[in-house]
C-alpha cells in the first residue's frame, strides 16, 4: 500500500497535532525541570548541610527568618 490511499487530511492534522504537543511540552520541560531542581537543592542545603528538619524546609515561617537574617537593617 502507498500513502496516497489514506486520507491526506487525517494525515497532516494529526502531524500538526503532534507538532503543537511537542512544542508545548519543550516550552514547559525546562522550567518545571528548574524548580523541581531548586526544590531539590533546597531540600539537600537545608536537611543534610544544614542538619535541620526535612519538613523545615517547606515552612514558610522558615525562610521569613532567613529573608530577615539577610536583609535586616540593624547591625
Amino acid at each position: 500500500m502507498t500513502r496516497s490511499s489514506e486520507p491526506s487530511g487525517q494525515h497532516s492534522t494529526g502531524r500538526v497535532a503532534l507538532r503543537i504537543i511537542w512544542t508545548t511540552v519543550k516550552i514547559f520541560i525546562i522550567p518545571v525541570l528548574c524548580v523541581v531542581a531548586i526544590i531539590f537543592g533546597l531540600a539537600v542545603g537545608y536537611s543534610v548541610l544544614g542538619k535541620q528538619p526535612l519538613s523545615d524546609v517547606f515552612d514558610l515561617n522558615t525562610w521569613k527568618h532567613m529573608y530577615d537574617l539577610v536583609f535586616s537593617r540593624e547591625g
